[in-house]
């Protein structure tokens, strides 16, 4: 037989396209339409509902940037349409190949119900079915006219992202607003075409089933009556139903597909339209649930759940309908599907305890996994809190868009820092919106890594990142491959279904020890400076708020510890770590919000902290400096106050060739005519740290283009270029025992203060840049001199080491990475460290020496960027930073001065000193939260964990009186396979392994 297949795959492409899809609706009558324009922002369905329209049509502009526009649309039914299906067809001016990026609506009926959200890939509305004739219709339309950021030339500059500059020109054109009669067999025979075209150009094209497939195709276009589609499908149906009927393979792949609609909390859109996003998809859901009964939706990100409870009431009625019929699935169980390379610890613990704690209260839910299918990356601490949480799983899709290596599994068990094991999978479908085509269900069977010993996947199945969700097509999709012959079979299934027979079918998965890396997006550990800086501020003053309230409120009743004060601000922290906030990725609305944002949260925490050192001080007029952080500061102790004892001088004098000496007794530093530090001489160990002939604080500018996802991407090649700025405009001394420096480059101003404290073997470095330069990088240098091959990040609860050579295409990979508050390096005996008080990003390079043959390490903090998309003007304007060199540092020395830099030290006038609340006697065990427990019962929680990555045996006190004590998740419930410690005196002993994560819950006697 002549070989025709290309021939009937191309007829089947245009009479579907030019015949049978047109015929889906095969009669219609225009709507009318009227529309008011809200002025400002969103108004309340009650005020949109009841407001003068004026008329409009098919044709007319609207949507002025990010306006909302109220259509009424209003119509009757044919009285010859009775006994048929009728909806209608509202196209708002949608792109089809837009959903979730461009206009949407969401329709309710005259009394305010929602009906269903509009997006370019679901434009209809049920109206009758079947119909009597005659019916009245009255919809109204809430219209978002959210502008078009990411266009078909991606990453081009614009001032849409921003309401304050996106002007007010109309964006869209309405394209039609129609009843139209629905024929469904029709519709069906669409699926039934678009399911087995599909699946055959994913077969071998020497297969036999290729073959059947055309053939029985080609049979079914010829019952098509291309000028009577309606009054033949049935019949070009009948002609496919044995394809469609033969069962898949025994060894076929089986996905389990769930009902998914990834939203970002913002992105491309502001936090309040997102509120908006979350109400459309979210009705189209639960009206979509009520009409497939296989159908299973699962939905992330309590903060998501919250917003609909406050802002649509009407909407969360039928959410909460359907999560208690078990069909739409609160999962996840964190407050917000966050970035987890950059959040700190605690802040990490407490989007699992906000999360899961919401989905409990609300529902009685209790997530074992973990759902982030699209952050940039997983931090090595990570295992141990989904762990802490009461969590055993974890998805993510994110890690397939790595550039350089494929990760080479798609089930396996993912190893922490401190040893903690979390089930893992990566869909390997690539997506996190699966829409069912046959390419994505073919693509998850072939790139499958498990196969031979594990068969099942699971494929997230809707439209995302703006919203949308499940569409009738992907389920109807999915119903015909539940069991076809050449497919992967398609079941849907909730998480927790897919995980348990992922589980079960592969006891022992592969092991990854340490980060899921991501090699891609590296720049979002340095863009948005000032949101980062908005973060970790946040987070230190959240452990400072804490602790002192709750040392007030047990010491004094007259104090009452702000529960629901602290739970606001936390969740608000929770909502900006979202994997496009805090990584600097969203729009310059986004971004300015959040700076206002921050900078109200540390007015209102210093507030609750000022308070509370008040009423802890009480009256006198002696100096307390009180120390939040977790170890002895200059003779005060972690967690209490009273005067302070510094030890020591420091001095400055004049270089012979220019430049000042900083000397403390501890540590001499050269700083030369340039500015830079040439001399950074551990005095104790007779030892320099500054690689000979090298400069450190050396700021160096890049040339910064990526080429793709500017706001995301730093590419490698960004290091060909380099500027090494060492002019400076003044080199001179500052206050005390101190060299101010500026310097001036292209349209910007870097100032900088560098400063030896007496008694502490610590440079400290003050950074002020006013920063006006486009698509550059800036990064601060220091070459040292130190033979390492690794080098210590810390991350959430400890730290982990990456390589500093690139003997690998893995290693290579990291050439931009994060780190919380230090960096250290170290050879035996001796090490340095490198902390800062807000910066993430660094590299690390090491290098020979001709000369001498010794190695340097060179450690380059980042310090701004300045991509121009989505945000045009990110990072222009004054920043502040704050750094410091420690020679001779052990990794101890390296986790103390991290905390010192972040949480200085604060004077309160006062009577009497305070004793602190918990008290450790071993400084590798640090506390990372001392608070009263979120339950109100006014039990003290105190959470601490083994810094140093070695064993521990440490004594933790209570500084009050301790009826109980009780080992705790991260929810502050008690561990049924954990024995109560023995309380003695109100002192717990206790040995740590490495990096161990312990919550302890004390009752108050």
């Amino acid at each position: 037989m002549h070989d025709d297949r290309t021939l009937v795959e191309a007829r089947l492409k245009r009479v579907l396209d030019e015949r049978i899809r047109p015929a889906v609706y095969p009669a219609s009558v225009p709507l009318d339409v009227a529309v008011w324009n809200a002025p400002g922002e969103p108004v309340p369905v009650a005020e949109g509902l009841a407001a003068e329209v004026s008329p409009t049509a098919v044709g007319e502009k609207w949507g002025a940037p990010w306006g909302t526009s109220w259509f009424r649309v209003t119509g009757t039914v044919p009285k010859e349409w009775a006994g048929k299906t009728v909806e209608a067809i509202l196209d708002l001016g949608f792109d089809e190949n837009m959903p979730g990026f461009q206009c949407e609506g969401l329709v309710y009926r005259p009394d305010g119900t929602p009906v269903k959200g509009l997006n370019p890939r679901n434009q209809w509305v049920r109206v009758a079915a079947p119909a009597e004739g005659g019916e009245e219709v009255r919809l109204h339309i809430e219209g978002a006219s959210n502008p078009v950021i990411l266009d078909y030339h991606p990453f081009l500059p614009t001032q849409l992202g921003d309401k304050e500059t996106a002007g007010s020109e109309p964006q869209y054109t309405l394209e039609r607003m129609d009843l139209a009669v629905f024929d469904e067999t029709v519709w069906q025979l669409v699926i039934d075409l678009e399911v087995l075209g599909e699946l055959m150009r994913e077969l071998p094209e020497n297969s036999g089933r290729r073959y059947d497939i055309v053939r029985a195709v080609g049979r079914a276009l010829d019952a098509v009556d291309l000028q009577d589609v309606n009054g033949s499908a049935a019949a070009a149906r009948a002609r496919l139903e044995g394809v469609l009927a033969t069962p898949a393979e025994p060894s076929a792949h089986r996905i389990s597909a769930v009902g998914h609609a990834h939203i970002d909390s913002a992105w491309l859109w502001p936090l309040r339209e997102t509120v908006r996003k979350v109400a459309r998809t979210t009705s189209n859901m639960t009206a979509l649930l009520e009409d497939e009964p296989d159908f299973v939706f699962a939905m992330s990100q309590a903060q998501q759940w919250a917003w609909i409870k406050e802002h649509r009431p009407e909407v969360w009625a039928k959410v909460k309908k359907a999560v208690a019929d078990g069909r739409f699935v609160p999962t996840g169980g964190m407050w917000v599907e966050s970035d987890t390379n950059m959040p700190g610890s605690e802040a990490m613990a407490r989007q699992f305890v906000h999360g899961k704690r919401f989905f409990i209260d609300e529902f009685g839910v209790e997530n074992d996994e973990a759902w982030l299918p699209d952050t940039f990356g997983f931090a090595a601490g990570l295992p141990q809190i989904i762990k802490a949480a009461g969590a055993k799983w974890l998805l993510t899709q994110k890690i397939s868009w790595s550039q350089t290596n494929r990760f080479p599994h798609h089930t396996f068990n993912w190893e922490g820092i401190d040893g903690t094991r979390i089930f893992t999978h990566f869909p390997p479908v690539d997506t996190y919106n699966c829409s069912m085509k046959g390419s994505e269900i073919a693509h998850a069977a072939k790139n499958f890594k498990d196969k031979g010993v594990a068969r099942h996947s699971l494929a997230p199945t809707g439209w995302g990142d703006g919203g949308g969700g499940t569409t009738r097509e992907m389920i109807a999709k999915a119903g015909r491959l539940k069991d076809l012959e050449g497919s992967a079979t398609v079941q849907w299934e909730t998480p927790a279904e897919f995980f348990e027979k992922a589980e079960a079918e592969y006891p022992n998965p592969p092991v990854w020890v340490g980060e899921l890396y991501l090699e891609l997006h590296r720049a979002t550990l340095t863009s948005q400076a000032g949101t980062k800086q908005g973060n970790r501020r946040s987070e230190h003053l959240l452990r400072e708020a804490e602790l002192w309230a709750a040392t007030a409120a047990v010491r004094s009743a007259e104090f009452a510890y702000p529960y629901e004060q602290l739970d606001r601000i936390w969740k608000t922290v929770l909502l900006h770590q979202f994997h496009d906030i805090l990584p600097g990725s969203s729009i310059a609305w986004v971004h300015r919000e959040a700076r206002a944002t921050y900078a109200a949260l540390a007015q209102e925490l210093t507030g609750i902290i000022d308070k509370a050192q008040r009423a802890l001080a009480g009256e006198g007029s002696g100096s307390l400096v009180f120390n939040s952080a977790p170890h002895t500061r200059d003779g005060v102790p972690a967690g209490g106050a009273r005067p302070a004892a510094i030890d020591g001088q420091s001095a400055i004098a004049s270089r012979a060739d220019g430049g000042f000496v900083l000397d403390n007794g501890l540590l001499r530093v050269e700083v030369d005519a340039r500015g830079l530090v040439v001399s950074a001489y551990d005095l104790v160990a007779d030892r320099e740290t500054v690689a000979p002939g090298g400069a450190a604080n050396l700021p160096q500018l890049h040339a910064d283009f990526p080429n793709m996802w500017d706001a995301w991407d730093v590419d490698e090649f960004y290091r060909n270029t380099v500027t090494d700025l060492t002019d400076a405009d003044e080199v001179e001394p500052g206050e005390g025992a101190s060299v101010r420096i500026v310097r001036t480059f292209g349209a910007s101003r870097l100032t900088q203060v560098l400063s030896l404290e007496p008694g502490v073997q610590r440079l400290d470095i003050d950074t002020e840049v006013d920063w006006h330069e486009t698509e550059k990088f800036l990064k601060l240098s220091f070459p040292l001199d130190i033979h390492a091959e690794r080098y210590a990040s810390e991350t959430q609860f400890g730290h982990f080491y990456r390589a500093t050579h690139t003997n690998t295409s893995w290693e290579a990979a990291k050439f931009e990475a994060c780190n919380h508050r230090f960096v250290h390096m170290e050879e035996p005996g001796w090490g340095v460290a490198l902390v800062n008080d807000s910066t993430y990003g660094h590299d690390v390079t090491r290098a020979v020496r001709a000369e001498d043959s010794g190695t340097t390490t060179t450690v380059r903090v980042s310090l701004l960027r300045a991509p121009r998309f989505p945000d045009p003007e990110t990072d222009q304007g004054v920043h502040r930073f704050r750094h410091a060199l420690v020679p001779g540092a052990a990794i101890g020395d390296a986790v103390r001065e991290g905390y010192r830099i972040n949480l200085p030290e604060r004077r309160v006038s006062g009577g009497s000193d305070v004793a602190p609340l918990v008290t450790v006697d071993n400084d590798a065990v640090v506390v990372t939260a001392v608070k009263l427990a979120d339950d109100g019962s006014g039990d003290v929680v105190v959470r601490f964990h083994e810094s140093r990555g070695g064993r521990a045996k440490t004594t933790l006190a209570a500084g009050f009186s301790a009826g109980s004590v009780a080992v705790t998740d991260l929810l502050e419930r008690p561990l049924a396979d954990a024995a109560a410690p023995e309380l003695a005196d109100g002192a717990v002993s206790l040995t740590l392994r490495p990096f161990e994560l312990v919550t302890l819950r004390f009752s108050r006697s």
